[in-house]
C-alpha cells in the first residue's frame, strides 16, 4: 500500500512540473490583447517570419536598455523581414505598459498581461528574449549575463539577436 502512495505522489508531482521552453522546441501557442484590447494569437503573428520574442516589464532597466537596440533591429530588418512581439510579464502593477509601448518608434506586436504567457514559457527572469523562426520553433534564446543594465548589456544582446537572424535569413 505504501509504494501505492508513493508511486502516485511520485507521479503526481512529475505531472506538475514545468519544463522551459529551450531551443529547438515547439513555441507554445497562446491567446492575449494588445494596447487596444484586440486579439493576438501565436503561433499565426509569426506570420511566415522570424519572430523576436520580449517578456518585458516597464518597471525593468534591462528591458529599458534593451528597447533602443530592438528599434535599431527591426528598422535595419524591416517588417517584411521579421516580426517583434513584446509580452508584458512580471509587471506586478508597476507601471502602465500600454503607454509605455505607444512610446516606441517601431512597428512590434504588444501582449498586455501576458504572465500566463510567460509562465507557459517558464521565463523566470526579464526580459526573457528569444526568437522563432518561421516554422514557430525556438531558434534561439538568451542565456544570462553578469553584464549590469545599460548600454553594454543591450549591445550584447543586439549582438546575439542579429546573429541569429541573420543566420535564420540566410537559409531562407
Amino acid at each position: 500500500m505504501l509504494h501505492r502512495i508513493a508511486l502516485f505522489i511520485a507521479l503526481f508531482s512529475f505531472s506538475s512540473l514545468t519544463f522551459a521552453v529551450e531551443v529547438g522546441d515547439i513555441a507554445p501557442p497562446f491567446e492575449g490583447v494588445d494596447e487596444v484590447c484586440a486579439n493576438v494569437s501565436f503561433p499565426a503573428v509569426i506570420d511566415g517570419k522570424p519572430t523576436v520574442m520580449v517578456f518585458w516589464a516597464t518597471w525593468c532597466p534591462y528591458c529599458k536598455a534593451f528597447m533602443p537596440f530592438l528599434e535599431d533591429i527591426q528598422k535595419d530588418y524591416g517588417t517584411d523581414k521579421i516580426n517583434v512581439v513584446l509580452i508584458n510579464h512580471k509587471e506586478r502593477g508597476a507601471g502602465d505598459p500600454a503607454a509605455y509601448t505607444k512610446t516606441l518608434n517601431f512597428e512590434q506586436v504588444s501582449v498586455m498581461e501576458g504572465d500566463s504567457i510567460g509562465d507557459a514559457y517558464s521565463v523566470d527572469f526579464i526580459p526573457g528574449l528569444m526568437i522563432a523562426g518561421a516554422d514557430g520553433r525556438i531558434a534561439w534564446k538568451r542565456k544570462s549575463t553578469d553584464l549590469p543594465a545599460g548600454q553594454k548589456v543591450g549591445e550584447f544582446w543586439d549582438m546575439k539577436v542579429r546573429e541569429q537572424l541573420d543566420k535564420m535569413l540566410v537559409a531562407n
